[in-house]
């Protein structure tokens, strides 16, 4: 048999793998507006699912957005001004790819830790280490 006969004979009978793209979602943002307000309802599970501390995620939202935000008692992000949910969620996807995401295997599977004064990403699937870009 000849080497692509049977390379094309391997392949034919494996079965397709799927990647699996429920692994790792995001919920989409839901907010609504409070006179000059817009609150982040689902804030709290928007951490959950990114793993990251609630500080972090609103500091990176209040640069992105340009406004100022606090997060109230009932783990409610509070954002002054109004925004819609396409700019929140725009801003949420940012902060996933720039903190969350490794970028050699692209997995949310990362840690935030600072070397010599710069955040780093490290990667515990792959093992990755890279910095986080600005």
């Amino acid at each position: 048999m000849e080497y692509e006969d049977g390379l094309d004979r391997a392949i034919e009978s494996t079965s397709d793998v799927e990647g699996s793209t429920g692994r790792f979602s995001i919920p989409d943002p839901d907010v609504r507006q409070e006179g000059n307000v817009t609150v982040y309802e689902n804030f709290q599970s928007t951490l959950d699912a990114l793993d990251r501390e609630a500080t972090h995620l609103m500091k990176f939202i209040q640069t992105e957005l340009g406004t100022s935000a606090t997060i109230d008692d009932r783990g409610r992000l509070r954002l002054t001004g109004e925004f819609g949910h396409d700019r929140i969620e725009t801003a949420i996807e940012a902060y996933a790819e720039r903190y969350v995401l490794c970028p050699a295997c692209g997995l949310p599977d990362t840690r935030l830790e600072t070397e010599n004064g710069a955040e780093i990403r490290h990667c515990t699937a792959c093992g990755a280490r890279s910095p986080v870009g600005r």
